[in-house]
């Protein structure tokens, strides 16, 4: 019936689709890294900058990098990461519906480390 293999343009799509809803999350924390204080939370115990920090890098600087294809399975790592810590760290006494969006993006980027980026991305140039 369907000959063709879609498996690269799903890829694109998971890839841009998922990475560029994260992106909504973190863009608005960049303005927090220029307050005085930085008011975030310290799930870790790093302190609010470090914690800061490490969210801008696993939901804007990895996203971004995943969006374009380039070194995507790397990217993954730390995007994966921070919602980790969201679900299991941050919303650990929550109810399930809280925390799933975070497990909704887990899913997707490990799918991303796993799968790689296919072949619409800087990676396969």
């Amino acid at each position: 019936m369907f000959t063709k293999n879609y498996t690269d343009l799903a890829l694109a799509i998971l890839r841009i689709g998922m990475s560029g809803m994260m992106l909504a999350h973190g863009i608005p924390k960049i303005e927090r890294l220029f307050a005085s204080p930085i008011e975030f939370g310290d799930p870790l115990g790093l302190g609010p900058t470090v914690s800061l920090i490490l969210a801008l890098i696993g939901e804007v600087v990895a996203p971004l990098f995943i969006i374009v294809g380039f070194k995507t399975k790397l990217a993954a790592i730390p995007a994966a990461i921070t919602m980790v810590v969201a679900a299991f760290i941050v919303h650990l006494q929550d109810d399930f519906f809280v925390k799933e969006k975070a497990l909704l993006y887990l899913v997707g980027f490990v799918v991303i480390f796993l799968a790689g980026p296919g072949k619409y991305a800087l990676d396969k140039k």
